[in-house]
């Protein structure tokens, strides 16, 4: 995921999102907050893809590489990559291309979702 996601903005810094849940790691505690969504506390840390996979430590949740971050978007703002801290799974939002690119992984499990459509996979249930 993020060689797909570095190969897209291969020049960019990237801001990383932490969410405070006070479960998950935030990586940097004492770092001023931002509040996203419905009202959640975000660390957000400019850095790139090297950070993104290990500045958490591995808990077998995200994709092998340690968690990443909750939030993860280039300089540009050109894509967008965010994980609910109380959903397994991950939802981006890009460019055609590169969400062609995902769809077509072999090792990822993707579905292209509309934008009115609910992105709450299937067997899932959104609360």
């Amino acid at each position: 995921m993020l060689t797909l996601l570095a190969e897209q903005s291969p020049e960019q810094r990237w801001w990383l999102g932490y969410l405070e849940t006070g479960v998950d790691d935030i990586v940097f505690p004492d770092a001023p907050k931002v509040t996203l969504y419905a009202g959640w506390h975000y660390v957000l840390v400019e850095a790139g893809p090297d950070q993104a996979a290990a500045w958490r430590p591995i808990h077998g949740r995200a994709f092998g590489t340690g968690d990443l971050p909750n939030l993860i978007f280039p300089a540009d703002h050109s894509w967008l990559v965010s994980t609910l801290w109380d959903d397994d799974w991950t939802c981006l939002g890009g460019p055609a291309g590169l969400v062609g690119r995902f769809l077509r992984h072999p090792d990822l499990r993707a579905r292209p979702v509309a934008l009115a459509q609910d992105a709450t996979p299937p067997g899932h249930e959104a609360l």
